[in-house]
């Protein structure tokens, strides 16, 4: 799916006065997502894909197909492009649409691009924390959309994955720190707490959440160890380094918030998977029970590691955690998704200006195109080429396609 600046779809090519008249580049921005199926009915092929092809025993498809039925639908796709449109206006450039587990699928968008003649794209996963489970799928499954697999840059050479693509690319690693992000989180944290606290006659705690991982996709591999012994930090996953700070950071944009005499929020992992195995903690349930035992009769929950409405909040916040927290004779109020947020459409036009070469000829073509300066990017935002990446480092585990069913 594409969307395109207003007015922009058909208009030609301009060029400097006196020169010749070439095809200029093509630029683009490509959001990659999750995915979510229209309909329940959908929803066995929808988990094929998220495993693999992997069957799963029937009472998990029956559960999620509950779940679903519960919300109606997902809307995921549909506030996606939505999203799309929004970012191609802050930007001026053509915003693709691709996604991992459902249509449109990222090799359907691939095509389309090559189609229009795009020569370059700064590629963004509307997830901003880098994991294995989620980053790293999708620049497998972009990978896998040019015809290669994933390789590390000394296997893949001249014929590597980027080389494969009908296009360049610049794939944006993370970007849970953009200022622009965090402004638009901290907005909707400001309206919605405080109008739950106007509610509940007291100031209340925050849970920021995020989706939880299965701990051994997050754990060093190997291939860290290696890294490290060569000179490099041994790190491992950043993905719950880096949804802590986003936490802090909105926290930190809200002051006010930290009225409550314990410190005012939290910060816990929701949605763990029916795949089995150890998940990373603590979970929403035992951060809920914790604020009971403080005294506490009510909690406002941010959900930072999302950026759109889909069955994680609309089934696990709106519904499971609101019911447990009732259990324990709490109420639950929840900050609005960013959705259809102008704040974080500016962020991810941000994001990709930082990435873009635009010559002076583009920058005619292209008027809104914000650039680093005008919008706030930050310099460090972190970018690889797909044929540099490091499989240990970046790259999806093998196994990693159970991580979490029904999950983003």
């Amino acid at each position: 799916m594409t969307a395109h600046p207003k007015g922009k779809q058909d208009a030609p090519p301009r060029t400097s006065k006196g020169k010749d008249r070439i095809r200029p580049r093509r630029q683009a921005i490509l959001l990659l997502a999750h995915g979510s199926p229209d309909r329940v009915e959908e929803i066995p092929e929808y988990l094929r894909n998220i495993t693999g092809g992997r069957a799963l025993p029937e009472e998990v498809v029956r559960e999620v197909e509950h779940r679903y039925s519960l919300i109606g639908r997902s809307p995921l796709t549909e506030i996606t492009l939505r999203q799309a449109e929004a970012v191609a206006r802050a930007s001026g450039l053509p915003v693709y649409v691709g996604m991992r587990n459902w249509r449109p699928y990222i090799r359907d968008t691939v095509r389309k691009m090559a189609e229009d003649g795009i020569t370059h794209a700064v590629v963004i996963c509307l997830a901003p924390h880098n994991s294995r489970t989620s980053v790293g799928l999708y620049r497998r499954a972009l990978a896998a959309a040019a015809g290669e697999a994933m390789a590390p840059a000394s296997q893949a050479g001249a014929g590597g994955a980027e080389a494969a693509l009908p296009f360049t690319i610049d794939f944006v690693e993370s970007w849970h720190d953009h200022p622009l992000l965090i402004e638009a989180f901290a907005e909707r944290l400001r309206q919605g707490w405080t109008r739950a606290c106007a509610e509940a006659g007291c100031p209340l705690p925050v849970i920021f959440t995020a989706h939880s991982v299965p701990l051994r996709t997050i754990t060093p591999t190997p291939a860290d160890a290696k890294s490290a012994s060569a000179g490099d930090p041994a790190e491992g996953d950043p993905y719950e380094r880096q949804a802590r700070a986003t936490a802090a950071l909105v926290a930190a944009a809200v002051p006010e918030i930290f009225a409550p005499a314990d410190g005012g929020w939290r910060f816990a992992f929701q949605s763990q998977g029916m795949s089995g195995g150890e998940w990373l903690g603590p979970a929403v349930e035992d951060t809920i029970l914790a604020l009971k035992q403080a005294g506490h009769t009510g909690i406002f929950v941010q959900p930072i590691g999302f950026v759109c409405d889909h069955v994680e909040i609309l089934y696990d916040i709106d519904i499971a955690f609101r019911q447990f927290a009732d259990q324990q004779g709490m109420r639950l109020w929840r900050a609005e998704s960013l959705n259809d947020s102008s704040t974080f459409a500016r962020a991810v036009a941000a994001v990709a200006a930082a990435r873009l070469s635009i010559t002076a000829d583009e920058k005619a073509n292209y008027p809104h195109l914000p650039t680093e300066g005008k919008c706030g990017a930050r310099a460090d935002t972190k970018t690889t080429s797909l044929h540099s990446a490091k499989e240990g480092k970046c790259g999806a585990s093998s196994d990693a396609g159970d991580s979490g069913v029904g999950r983003r």
